[in-house]
């Protein structure tokens, strides 16, 4: 008998400021994320690489319940 998949645990991320003159790691992880544009709400699996990532550009995103 197959166990039904426990549905994946998500985080949801909100970009509330632009990476313009900032360093150019910071840009490449807002774009690792997968933000286009400011205001933009994204959906992505809460697991430790993820929370590292914001936790490196925390001043230009925050966590949307």
């Amino acid at each position: 008998m197959a166990k039904a998949k426990e549905k994946a645990k998500t985080i949801r991320i909100k970009q509330v400021h632009s990476g313009i003159g900032f360093p150019k790691k910071q840009k490449r992880v807002i774009k690792g994320l997968g933000f286009h544009r400011l205001q933009e709400v994204i959906e992505r699996p809460d697991n430790p690489s993820i929370r590292g990532m914001i936790f490196a550009v925390q001043h230009l995103v925050e966590v949307v319940e």
